[in-house]
């Protein structure tokens, strides 16, 4: 059933982008098909990603709850968050550091010349770099409610620590909250199944949407740039973690890609980490095999701040876009600018556009044209979804090597395959 999932997944993505292709080049103007047909694909894609969206705030505060609750030893959630929190810094400075050292090298954007050739400025509106104090400080919510409204995840995974914190406090009397919140985690868990079965009919009407916006011309003039980022991305997703967790924890990579494979799908059509969430934890717990409190705690704390794709997006753009106006950065402005990408990366969210948005950010802070914005914007889609699906894979990556470093992984696979034998053998 899951393969099959899967492989609906992978159908509604290539035939909704060859339809939306089509729409632009061979229907463009016909107003059929750009009113009736793109509004339709555009309010059914926008229904989903609201859907989905919809059970991302109640999902991570009752999953962290549950997490916390379901531990046997209390000291080891110190432990746990330590591990999870070091592996998603580590992970993102490496992002870091390869993007800035294969941009000096490859130098992409040089001779462009496209100083001028941008005829609409965009404005940026002025945005001071996120600092680690003021990070800290906006963890602690003055009004949950409002947190929880604005979907605030640091200030809703903090409220949901200090929750099971609380009630793991109360010992045998927390028994009937830690019962509230199982049940209310198999509640979530059902409805992030209900709205999966309809993800082949979403994935369909986005990649519509993106087949019938694409600008081939827009494309080309920095097809050196996109490829470059997606590259780097691509191998990030099926070599570099498959690789990583192969070496710490046994699993091979191609087993790795193969239970991955749904949620790559899924985040390449959304583009969103934050969407992605109910995926990635479902691949982590049925999949893999990780243990619901190491799932319940790192997923949603990885999809505020394990940013390594859009490390390298922001990073590569950065450097484009300086060198294609004619002011390329110095090597000795490197460490401030891999800095303020970590800065920026942990506060980019998991929203879609989120990249874009911090590399706006970034110009404005180097003091670069802001008109590299809107060649940045125009392929922003293309990048976007190869990097939130090299930052959720880099959530499950982190999370199963944590999980088998606190032996809290089970064996699914060698389950299954044991139950494969037993039917051949029967």
């Amino acid at each position: 059933m899951k393969k099959s999932l899967s492989g609906k997944i992978f159908a509604g993505l290539f035939a909704g982008l060859i339809i939306g292709t089509a729409i632009q080049y061979l229907f463009n103007g016909v107003t059929l098909m750009d009113t009736y047909v793109l509004g339709l694909a555009e309010g059914a894609g926008g229904m989903f990603v609201s859907l989905i969206k919809l059970l991302v705030v109640p999902l991570v505060y009752v999953s962290i709850v549950c997490g916390i609750v379901e531990l046997k030893d209390i000291t080891a959630f110190g432990r746990l968050g330590g591990k999870t929190f070091a592996l998603y810094i580590i992970n993102t400075i490496i992002a870091i550091t390869a993007a800035l050292t294969i941009g000096m090298i490859i130098q992409p954007g040089a001779g462009a010349n496209l100083a001028g050739t941008v005829t609409e400025a965009v404005q940026l509106t002025t945005t001071e770099t996120p600092d680690i104090f003021s990070l800290i400080v906006n963890i602690v919510p003055s009004n949950p409610v409002q947190a929880f409204a604005n979907g605030d995840m640091l200030q809703i995974i903090f409220m949901a620590i200090l929750t099971g914190l609380a009630i793991q406090a109360l010992d045998t009397r927390g028994g009937p909250a830690i019962k509230t919140f199982k049940m209310a985690n198999e509640i979530m868990m059902k409805l992030v199944g209900l709205v999966m079965s309809l993800a082949p009919f979403g994935v369909f009407a986005l990649m519509i949407q993106l087949g019938a916006t694409l600008d081939a011309n827009t494309l080309m003039s920095v097809a050196g740039y996109v490829a470059l980022v997606v590259s780097m991305l691509v191998f990030w997703i099926f070599f570099f973690y498959p690789m990583m967790v192969g070496l710490t924890t046994g699993i091979k990579p191609s087993a790795f890609l193969r239970h991955t494979r749904e949620q790559i799908l899924f985040s390449l059509s959304t583009a969103s980490s934050n969407a992605t969430i109910p995926v990635t934890m479902r691949t982590l717990t049925d999949k893999i095999g990780v243990s619901k409190s190491v799932a319940g705690f790192g997923v949603p704390l990885g999809a505020t701040m394990n940013m390594s794709g859009v490390s390298i997006y922001i990073a590569l753009a950065t450097l484009f876009v300086a060198n294609a106006f004619g002011q390329p950065i110095n090597s000795a402005d490197i460490f401030t600018l891999g800095l303020t990408i970590l800065l920026l990366s942990i506060g980019a969210g998991g929203v879609p556009g989120g990249g874009v948005v911090m590399v706006g950010v970034l110009l404005h802070q180097l003091g670069l044209p802001p008109e590299g914005l809107a060649i940045v914007a125009a392929v922003d889609r293309i990048n976007d979804m190869f990097c939130t699906s090299s930052n959720v894979v880099g959530d499950t990556a982190v999370n199963t090597i944590v999980a088998k470093s606190e032996n809290e992984i089970g064996s699914v696979e060698a389950d299954a395959e044991s139950q494969a034998e037993r039917v051949t053998v029967s």
